[in-house]
């Protein structure tokens, strides 16, 4: 078998110039790749400091979303959410404890996508 050595999603989108607005600029994400060119991408691999990856590409003019979800961990959930949903950002779920130990939100992004944001609850 093959040594494989690194993965990451790639979420296909209306508009990627919208989704990277959204990954790059409420998420913290950094571009580590686009194509043709940042200003006018069509594809655009991305990573947060953490090391979780991420790509999008479109257009796709229908884009379907149900079956894919992001969880992304923060500090501070609710101070993350209260930033996310200032910035226009659908609301799917509030702050809430959870029963396995973690603090969870959840929005949409622009196409619809799910993102959990999680934190361990604070003792």
């Amino acid at each position: 078998m093959p040594g494989f050595r690194d993965s990451f999603p790639i979420l296909e989108v209306a508009d990627v110039r919208r989704s990277l607005d959204f990954y790059r600029g409420l998420l913290g994400f950094r571009v580590t790749f686009a194509h043709p060119s940042e200003e006018h991408p069509a594809f655009v691999s991305m990573e947060l400091e953490g090391g979780g990856k991420l790509a999008i590409g479109g257009p796709k003019a229908e884009v379907e979303t149900g079956s894919t979800a992001i969880w992304l961990y923060t500090d501070d959930v609710d101070a993350a959410f209260a930033e996310l949903t200032a910035a226009g950002a659908t609301v799917i779920s509030e702050p809430a404890d959870q029963p396995w130990g973690e603090r969870v939100a959840s929005v949409s992004d622009p196409d619809g996508y799910t993102v959990h944001i999680g934190a361990d609850q604070a003792e």
